[in-house]
């Protein structure tokens, strides 16, 4: 193997972000991660355990890991955990009854795991799609006032963003946010 050959491919793995996408079941996860595979988004299964896709956005490989959120495997997630640059959360906006519920599983597995020192947190709050735009801001406003990451984390560490993983709506400005991250 030539010096360029090493020097190329160590370019392109200076280039690759890990990122974990968690969240509750039924959350829409899978589908976020279809959508932004330009794969078709009508019928998602429940992802049972994980799946692993790489997507090139912008020069960048992005290892989107996408593991299962039913409460059995929640207990797994953080053997998932090493060499994660991004966490992306994903709430259904159609179900903020579970909020609390999402809050916890956040803070307790995610934000006070020391192995995620130093990593990104992308909170998407998925499906306003099925939202009146009327309501998007409100939606947002509370999952703001309820997950309240600004006790926990630094405001440069995470972004929250309204996205529709059906329609693709806000998905752009989440890739662009994650590769702008100095990782």
């Amino acid at each position: 193997m030539g010096l360029l050959t090493i020097i190329k491919k160590q370019k392109i793995k200076d280039k690759e972000i890990r990122v974990l996408t968690l969240g509750l079941d039924n959350a829409g996860k899978t589908t976020i991660i279809k959508q932004i595979l330009g794969e078709d988004t009508k019928k998602v299964s429940p992802t049972m355990g994980f799946q692993i896709n790489t997507i090139q956005y912008k020069e960048y490989n992005l290892n989107m890991w996408d593991i299962g959120g039913q409460t059995t495997i929640r207990n797994f997630w953080s053997n998932y955990f090493d060499r994660s640059n991004i966490i992306i959360w994903v709430i259904d906006s159609l179900s903020l009854e579970r909020l609390d519920e999402s809050y916890q599983e956040l803070r307790e597995k995610i934000i006070l795991q020391d192995q995620l020192v130093g990593t990104y947190l992308v909170v998407l709050i998925n499906k306003v799609d099925m939202l009146d735009p009327q309501q998007h801001q409100s939606v947002k406003d509370q999952v703001i006032k309820v997950l309240n990451l600004d006790r926990e984390l630094n405001q440069d560490r995470y972004i929250i963003q309204l996205v529709s993983g059906y329609t693709g709506e806000g998905l752009s400005p989440v890739l662009d946010w994650m590769i702008e991250r100095d990782i």
